[in-house]
């Protein structure tokens, strides 16, 4: 089963859901912001059915223009159009036994709408360029980041397909309502890096974590990958410390206490802290090492540490920080 990680009580709840819901061939609507996880919501669905031995086919609604939506979804035959030298199972062909995920299905016109409808309905496809319909057997599963009720209310989606796809409800949750799973995400996705791409075992040290968990993420999950991908490929030790948590706003973060400044309260109580770096000179050497990395490109840097351009600005002018230069040590 792919893993729903934490330890919050939305991660209690939907691992709850899932196991409610896999058993059935009931179809399953997703919702939520972007980069939460309804892929992975969907994916662990799947492999706690009974079709987990089948296919499971993602399909970006948003990225299949609607000239080739049948054709992608239902297949055709050899010569149906121009270009079309073989025939094409479609996704939903292609899942037989399995699940099709359509994920962003809020995306699609109303015309595109109708024709998924008349397929749900009938369970049924019937390739471009033929006129036999050929039965299947798929779960569908479908995810949007859209407030559908919204999108009904103003005629943008049918009421017929959303009472097909909203059999059973799964609702995904914004990382900054689940500050708590923090931790436990970071461990797992560094595994992930490990595991399947070779890269160096490193661990957050707390003063990073204390950063993290006061972040709002804005980018979810998604960006929590992003920054730690990064924090490992840059940084020089085993242990990632905050400077390499770039700052989402200008507001003041939480300054680690003297017990997660040093790697062990009790082993090295009587370390020196001489030439240790306050909160402020890290972020200054941050600051300074950044635009450095991009040769003093401050859109670069701007985009590397996830900030808006006028506030990197800010930063360097409260600083020091020269464009071209830095400042004097």
């Amino acid at each position: 089963m792919e893993r729903i990680v934490g330890i919050s009580p939305w991660a209690s709840e939907v691992r709850q859901r899932i196991a409610q819901v896999a058993p059935f061939a009931s179809s399953v609507l997703i919702t939520g912001p972007s980069g939460t996880g309804k892929e992975l919501i969907a994916r662990s669905i799947h492999m706690s059915s009974g079709r987990a031995g089948g296919p499971f086919i993602p399909v970006d609604c948003a990225s299949i223009p609607g000239t080739l939506f049948s054709s992608q979804l239902f297949g055709h035959v050899k010569g149906a159009f121009t270009g079309a030298a073989a025939a094409s199972l479609g996704c939903f062909r292609a899942a037989e036994g399995g699940t099709i995920f359509l994920d962003e299905v809020g995306e699609l016109d109303l015309e595109l709408q109708s024709k998924l409808l008349r397929v749900i309905q009938e369970r049924k496809v019937t390739p471009v360029g033929s006129h036999e319909s050929i039965p299947i057997d798929v779960r569908i599963v479908a995810a949007t980041n859209r407030d559908l009720k919204k999108e009904l209310a103003a005629n943008r989606f049918r009421l017929d397909l959303y009472y097909r796809l909203d059999v059973v409800s799964v609702e995904s949750a914004a990382l900054k309502d689940r500050t708590e799973d923090i931790e436990s995400l970071c461990e797992y996705i560094l595994d992930k890096m490990i595991e399947e791409r070779e890269m160096p075992r490193k661990r957050l040290s707390a003063a990073a974590l204390r950063m993290m968990r006061a972040y709002d993420w804005p980018g979810n999950v998604r960006q929590l990958q992003n920054i730690l991908e990064r924090a490992v490929v840059l940084s020089q030790d085993d242990v990632i410390g905050p400077e390499w948590i770039p700052r989402l706003d200008d507001t003041a973060m939480p300054l680690p206490t003297a017990a997660e400044t040093l790697p062990s309260a009790t082993a090295e109580a009587n370390a020196s802290t001489e030439g240790w770096l306050n909160y402020s000179e890290n972020e200054k050497e941050h600051l300074r090492r950044t635009l450095e990395h991009t040769g003093y490109n401050q859109s670069a840097a701007a985009r590397l540490l996830e900030i808006d351009y006028r506030l990197l600005l800010r930063r360097m002018k409260k600083h020091g920080l020269k464009p071209g230069r830095a400042a004097a040590k």
